[in-house]
């Protein structure tokens, strides 16, 4: 594949295989590799000719970068700060992507498909257990219980008052209406 600006050339058909060689991206600097590269990541997600800065470009560009630093990183496996800088970007992307997840799901799924991305959800927060904390947590657990059969005993007593109180006014009710009915002379 040869450099952006020589691509189009008419004259690069009759040129001699060393000078395309030397006219590719094989022989090309990193910047340039780097900016094919976003190139055609960004032409993939892209809304319109002139969409340069939405979330789908920014990822895609982020990706573009990422892939270049795990090259990188995988010939130089002791370069830390590039990789430092690459987990910079994991980080900034993943946010992006995270915010594209809540806000339009149907777009960050064409950008992950487009962009070879496979997103996992953060882990929920998972506090680190120590020896103190589970005493204490046991404690909690303990007191709480404590109170659940003190409350559950309080509510057994005001449930009995509740139907003792029902049972008294129904029978008060029972009779009223045969007072009542005694009074009008029909039998019961």
């Amino acid at each position: 594949m040869l450099k952006k600006d020589y691509a189009n050339l008419p004259v690069m058909n009759s040129v001699d295989d060393v000078v395309k060689r030397l006219l590719s991206l094989e022989m090309a600097s990193q910047k340039e590799k780097m900016k094919v590269k976003i190139q055609q990541l960004v032409e993939k997600v892209r809304r319109s000719p002139n969409d340069n800065g939405s979330f789908e470009v920014q990822v895609a560009i982020l990706t573009a970068r990422i892939r270049t630093l795990e090259e990188h990183l995988q010939r130089h496996p002791k370069d830390k700060s590039n990789r430092r800088f690459m987990l910079m970007d994991l980080d900034r992307r993943r946010k992006m992507l995270g915010y594209l997840r809540r806000v339009n799901y149907s777009t960050f799924e064409n950008t992950c498909k487009q962009l070879g991305i496979q997103y996992s959800p953060p882990q929920p927060y998972t506090r680190h257990v120590t020896k103190r904390w589970l005493v204490k947590k046991a404690l909690c657990i303990k007191v709480y219980q404590e109170k659940q059969k003190l409350k559950a005993a309080e509510r057994r007593k005001q449930r009995r008052e509740r139907q003792a109180r029902a049972r008294t006014a129904r029978e008060q009710q029972e009779k009223q209406v045969q007072e009542k009915q005694a009074q009008e002379g029909t039998p019961v």
